[in-house]
């Protein structure tokens, strides 16, 4: 299980201990995509949805995934998240939301998971919302497009 912070020498599932790392403040931006039929892209975007507004809700819950993820991702430590912006943007061309989660906090680990959560969250809200005009709404593109902070530094998605 070489490279694998998650195992230990035995192979065994275990939290890391970060208890050594210095309190950097770092950073995560994650993204993620929802395509739908464009009559339910005009519903959400025309605030016609019969649930509410879509994209408000979708933003809340992101936040508040993020806020919980240590509870869902099993070796996940609780953070003290400073920060958690959660923007949903309608792209006609998809047609669909673009959803970009970034999240902040000062600590020994990053937040790279929460950010992920949090789009994750955003998007699965989407389809909560509008799931009765659209089950074959596709859920795509989940990914870490920055992470800063830490010793292993900076990434960036290309």
């Amino acid at each position: 299980m070489a490279g694998l912070t998650h195992f230990d020498g035995k192979g065994d599932a275990h939290m890391v201990d970060v208890s050594d790392k210095d309190v950097t403040n770092r950073v995560a931006v994650a993204e993620a995509h929802i395509k739908m039929a464009p009559e339910t892209y005009d519903i959400i975007t025309e605030g016609r949805a019969k649930k509410g507004d879509v994209l408000s809700v979708a933003r809340l819950a992101g936040i508040m995934g993020a806020k919980r993820t240590s509870e869902l991702i099993p070796l996940c430590h609780p953070l003290p998240i400073a920060k958690v912006a959660v923007e949903l943007t309608p792209d006609p061309d998809l047609p669909g939301i673009r959803i970009e989660a970034t999240v902040k906090t000062t600590g020994q680990t990053g937040v790279e998971m929460e950010a992920l959560t949090a789009a994750s969250t955003a998007a699965l809200t989407v389809y909560d919302m509008a799931k009765a005009v659209d089950r074959a709404m596709e859920i795509g593109g989940l990914r870490v497009v920055l992470k800063d902070g830490g010793k292993s530094g900076r990434y960036e998605a290309k």
